[in-house]
């Protein structure tokens, strides 16, 4: 877990850029990719402490195999599901709060079953050391998008 720590407190450089959007890299505005990328986090680890793993068969995900054998997202391909999404305004309060809850979720991860495991709606049942290989590249891809966006908007 110490990468995905690591890249929470990259994102946390960025709440500085919450408000620059530039439609050429994405529809949404940075603040929307932090606070997603935080609510992805947080749905993960929150499901999986609760899981029943008996519940869930793993099967075969070539999209996953993909996804992970690659280490990253392709753009535009998969709409975030709304209980990831914002449709509220995104305050840089709001997004320090989900950021100190995030932190405190990762915190309790080496406390996770290693019976655990996050039924993702593109990928299929995810083990506990996949969960945290697919929060690694979704955070990354995020950030890929905002350091785009803010290259774009700090260079011109």
């Amino acid at each position: 877990m110490k990468k995905l720590i690591l890249l929470l407190n990259e994102l946390e450089t960025k709440f500085q850029f919450k408000d620059i959007k530039d439609l050429s890299v994405s529809q949404s505005a940075v603040s929307w990719h932090i606070d997603h990328t935080i609510k992805v986090l947080l749905v993960v680890i929150d499901a999986m402490k609760n899981v029943d793993s008996s519940k869930h068969k793993k099967k075969f995900n070539f999209i996953k195999h993909i996804i992970f054998t690659i280490g990253s997202i392709p753009r535009g391909k998969a709409k975030a599901p709304k209980s990831v999404q914002s449709f509220d305004e995104i305050t840089l309060d709001s997004l320090k709060n989900q950021l100190e809850q995030a932190r405190f979720h990762v915190s309790l991860w080496n406390h996770l079953s290693v019976r655990s495991n996050f039924n993702h709606p593109y990928f299929g049942v995810l083990n506990l050391k996949e969960s945290e290989k697919f929060l690694i590249i979704h955070t990354q891809h995020h950030l890929k998008i905002i350091n785009e966006i803010v290259k774009k908007n700090t260079t011109n």
